[in-house]
């Protein structure tokens, strides 16, 4: 019997023997000797896999961390607003990228993407950072530049200040990977003094990390390609041949989302009573042993968007069926918690499942930086997850919120037909998408008539 792949990113673990570094030999920038490269590639919980990596010369004593993404790229940009009001936030942890800016408004001061490597770090250790660059060649500066000498140390001294928090101020941080990151000291409750906004990225900023289309890389081959284009012309939602899949289990090859070891992906096409076509596909690796399923709806995005809520209050609520889509977010009014849509993804399940995966997570969030978390922090985090236990377990009475701008969530109603009208426990609401929602679908610049005729 062959042994097992194993998995490419590995937990952290001072007991796994088998997790450990790969050296490389490489040349310094330095003295351009060869010195020696070291590799983990490892996982973040709750965030994601990312690779590290430290240089070190034995003979000039040069040393360089740095820590890049090991997941694929983000579909969209992300920027993070932290409104600084007390020295508490400056020891956030934060997760930046080779291509995430920075910007401090009050000091018109910004460090534009790609002039710092990536790492893992606080608020502190930036501002600390900035201070140490700009005081690097203070005294020579004083000699040749005295005039400029001063400015910086004026400006030097407003960064000392921002250490201080005397007043409040704002922190950007924008990444057109999306894979920058920005510590939650209040989890599992919402963080009131962040504001994440995800973004499609422009053509500019997607050649800026290596995405280009296929008519960019291969011009000579264009009229091939809108033939190919032509192929496969978007196919409308009420054409889409599903009944021809019904009742077969489709197999295909993919990597695994968590330690991308070579594995298979299970797809079905089934329907929801009373509701429509999903797509429901499940994903067992053999090397680290996940097991995954996630659904995508059948049809297209609705007209309108669905806010659902459900009142818990005895264990025949906890078997209702819920399908939760990738953009539907889930809140929990009495114990004041939000879970975005990307932290749950897609999925077909009971609302107990659903709360099982929520308590999951949350779990997995404060283990995010182990025994450095803030002790505070921690406690608050122990005591909210005994709450969700309590609900978990049927003795606490909770309402469930299901927001999907999309439409494409449901929550099986508690009669014989099916209808919410006459299920007191649950309340549906059907509303118009703002801007803000459709520019996030990628609604606002989409054409949806006459498109043929441009092709």
């Amino acid at each position: 019997m062959s042994e097992a792949p194993k998995p490419i990113y590995l937990n952290l673990s001072a007991d796994d023997p088998d997790l450990g570094t790969t050296e490389i030999e490489s040349m310094c920038m330095n003295c351009h000797k060869n010195g020696t490269t070291r590799l983990l590639l490892t996982k973040i919980p709750f965030y994601k896999e990312i690779v590290l990596m430290s240089f070190s010369c034995d003979h000039c004593g040069f040393q360089n961390n740095e820590i890049q993404s090991g997941a694929e790229i983000q579909p969209k940009g992300i920027k993070l607003t932290l409104t600084v009001k007390d020295v508490t936030d400056l020891n956030r942890r934060i997760v930046k990228s080779d291509y995430s800016a920075i910007r401090i408004e009050e000091l018109d001061f910004e460090i534009p993407a790609k002039s710092q490597k990536g790492e893992v770090t606080t608020l502190e250790g930036i501002i600390e950072r900035v201070i140490n660059g700009l005081s690097q060649d203070q005294e020579q500066r004083r000699k040749d530049h005295p005039d400029a000498a001063d400015q910086i140390d004026q400006f030097i001294g407003k960064l000392r200040e921002l250490k201080e928090v005397k007043t409040e101020f704002t922190f950007i941080l924008d990444d057109i990977s999306g894979d920058a990151h920005i510590e939650n000291p209040n989890a599992p409750h919402p963080d009131e003094n962040v504001v994440s906004v995800l973004y499609n990225r422009t053509k500019e900023q997607n050649h800026l990390i290596g995405i280009y289309e296929k008519d960019e890389l291969e011009n000579e081959e264009r009229n091939e390609q809108q033939e190919a284009n032509e192929k496969l012309k978007p196919i409308q939602a009420d054409e889409w041949p599903l009944e021809e899949l019904h009742g077969e289990v489709l197999q295909f090859a993919t990597n695994c989302p968590e330690c991308h070891a070579s594995c298979e992906t299970n797809m079905k096409v089934t329907t929801i009573p009373h509701f429509k076509d999903v797509v429901i596909m499940a994903t067992v690796c053999e090397a680290c042993g996940l097991r995954t399923n996630e659904v995508k709806s059948g049809g297209g995005i609705e007209e309108k968007g669905v806010k659902i809520e459900v009142k818990v209050i005895s264990r025949e609520d906890f078997s209702r069926d819920v399908l939760k889509s990738e953009t539907c977010s889930v809140a929990i009014r009495e114990l004041d918690v939000e879970v975005g849509p990307s932290a749950l993804g897609g999925r077909f399940t009971t609302i107990e499942g659903l709360l099982t995966a929520m308590r999951d997570q949350l779990a997995e969030q404060s283990a995010m930086f182990g025994d450095s978390a803030d002790r505070e922090c921690q406690n608050r985090m122990d005591r909210f997850l005994d709450q969700f236990n309590e609900v978990l377990s049927g003795s606490k009475m909770i309402t469930v919120i299901l927001d999907d701008p999309t439409g494409n969530s449901y929550v099986q109603a508690l009669t014989d037909d099916d209808s919410t009208d006459s299920d007191p426990n649950l309340r549906i609401i059907h509303y118009h998408r703002s801007h803000d929602q459709n520019e996030e679908l990628g609604l606002n610049d989409m054409k949806v008539e006459g498109y043929e005729e441009d092709s």
